[in-house]
């Protein structure tokens, strides 16, 4: 019996797919991808600009002897697209929602500050919203490889609208002035639980009166029972996205000492303690969470 030519392209599909899967190359639709990840991805596109072949995160793969903490070095850079997606539920969300928060309260004549820019997702993000004359943005990382890369996505972008300065420093020796945006997305953890109180401050005097804080950070739990059901559900979302339980025990080893979450009523208060006439809870998946804090 002949098979219809439907039948025989679903058969083509999923021959392609089972490969695609067992080489742990993921290919993608261009189109669907905000512009951050679309500038990632055309440096690496196919001949036939229509797809593309994004690197696989395997960093922690194979057993180590040793776990070094986690460092945002050049392997890191390599796969970080591929990481963050598939280990924080709703990135791509988040980035997108921080340009449109952007867009309502960024102010003419006025910076907006991605403190922890890595590869520039917030920046393009919000370069990509913003409507403001006279508005610019300023993209700090203190890691020298996500500064180089994130300089090369930017030049990938043939449409800038607003002008973006990249530094490579540590966010706490930037100058937050005439501000009417700050962007911290999944930095604040990375900085000493006694010393975040101090950046919020400075955050919060360089910003203009009605002037945002988006805040994105994963977060802890006082009770027990809720800890341990968002860190399964985290840690099921990381398998459902081909990452083995090897390599969520190794990762979660590297970032023990280098990454500390905080509770939501923590962020909350420190947020308060240091002006904020307000703080919203915006978006929220598991574990993970996002405020938009007004002066």
């Amino acid at each position: 019996m002949m098979k219809s030519r439907t039948g025989r392209r679903d058969e083509r599909f999923t021959r392609t797919r089972a490969s695609t899967a067992q080489q742990r190359v993921v290919v993608l639709d261009v189109q669907q991808q905000n512009r951050y990840f679309q500038l990632f991805y055309d440096s690496v596109l196919n001949k036939d600009q229509k797809t593309v072949i994004k690197k696989t995160d395997a960093i922690y793969d194979a057993p180590l002897q040793k776990i070094i903490d986690f460092q945002f070095d050049e392997r890191v850079v390599a796969v970080f697209p591929d990481m963050i997606q598939r280990s924080v539920p709703g990135y791509g969300m988040i980035v997108s929602n921080i340009g449109i928060l952007a867009a309502k309260y960024a102010r003419a004549g006025s910076h907006c500050y991605d403190l922890g820019c890595s590869l520039g997702a917030v920046s393009l993000a919000m370069r990509q919203r913003i409507k403001q004359p006279d508005c610019d943005i300023i993209s700090v990382d203190n890691s020298p490889a996500m500064i180089e890369r994130a300089r090369e996505l930017l030049a990938l972008d043939t449409v800038p609208t607003i002008p973006v300065t990249m530094l490579c420093s540590d966010i706490q020796d930037v100058t937050i002035e005439n501000a009417s945006v700050v962007v911290l997305n999944f930095t604040l953890q990375f900085i000493p639980p006694a010393q975040r109180l101090a950046l919020i401050q400075r955050i919060y005097a360089g910003l203009r009166p009605n002037g945002i804080l988006i805040l994105s950070e994963k977060i802890a739990f006082n009770k027990p029972g809720r800890q341990h059901f968002h860190e399964e559900l985290h840690h099921d979302f990381k398998r459902a996205n081909g990452y083995s339980d090897l390599e969520i025990s190794q990762k979660r080893s590297a970032l023990e000492k280098v990454m500390i979450p905080e509770t939501l009523a923590c962020h909350q208060k420190r947020l308060q303690a240091a002006g904020f006439s307000s703080s919203e809870l915006w978006f929220q998946c598991f574990n993970f969470v996002s405020l938009v804090a007004i002066k």
